[in-house]
């Protein structure tokens, strides 16, 4: 049984484990999230990029748009491999999918940019992709159209999330990491402790239920974990951040 993690840094270290997991058992599409307000992504890209090393030069990452990409490229220097632009496909996904990639990251992903970038997953096919920290069902997103959210719809439904760690108001979090089952965990004064597992992410009505009854599946003594470790861990990290 993964156990929720105590500072950010495991976390990451959990989805890298959970993406390797995925990618044996043959999934083609997956997505981490690590829902922290305030987190920056690019850090986190850099953090989880050790996974890809064997594939070497064969990687490519891509980024929402050129200016994203032209931040990673200054701030990360010398790579092996090649950084991108999701852009807004004018150009056409065949010019910026090589026959040579064989994996792919895009680090958050918009619903802005759900057009260009269903195109280039079509022309990825099957080889595989994850998405870091993708923003595709941010509700706040406005001005993409109906045509837009039909894809967005559509195309969600592909992909496999195979980490997932979202605090609730530091009270709560909903946690999963493949191939365990969707998980929600609520503060019992200084620990956490995990109260239900569902086959699928819980909607809203759902979590409000679960967090309402605050009672434990099983019989026996639940897992915990320190809640105090997990937060401040996490703070010093957004503080590092903006240093």
């Amino acid at each position: 049984m993964t156990e929720l993690p105590t500072t950010l840094e495991e976390a990451i270290a959990q989805a890298q484990i959970a993406t390797q997991a995925a990618l044996a058992d043959g999934y083609k599409r997956l997505q981490v999230e690590l829902l922290f307000p305030e987190l920056k992504s690019m850090p986190i890209a850099e953090q989880f990029l050790p996974i890809f090393e064997k594939y070497g030069s064969h990687i490519r990452i891509f980024f929402p748009d050129a200016g994203a990409a032209a931040l990673a490229k200054r701030e990360w220097g010398e790579v092996p491999f090649q950084i991108s632009d999701i852009g807004s496909g004018k150009t056409g996904a065949k010019q910026k999918i090589y026959p040579e990639d064989e994996i792919f990251l895009f680090v958050a992903p918009t619903a802005i940019e759900v057009i260009p970038l269903e195109k280039l997953c079509e022309e990825i096919g099957d080889r595989p992709l994850v998405m870091l920290n993708p923003r595709l069902e941010d509700a706040g997103i406005v001005g993409i159209g109906y045509a837009a959210r039909q894809i967005r719809e559509r195309f969600i439904k592909t992909i496999e999330s195979c980490y997932y760690l979202r605090p609730i108001f530091e009270e709560a979090a909903v946690f999963r990491c493949y191939p365990g089952l969707w998980e929600v965990w609520v503060r019992k004064g200084d620990d956490y402790q995990k109260i239900t597992e569902l086959p699928n992410r819980p909607s809203g009505d759902e979590l409000d239920s679960i967090l309402m009854q605050k009672q434990p599946q099983t019989p026996g003594e639940p897992a915990s974990v320190k809640k105090s470790s997990m937060f401040r861990g996490l703070q010093r990290f957004l503080r590092a951040l903006r240093s």
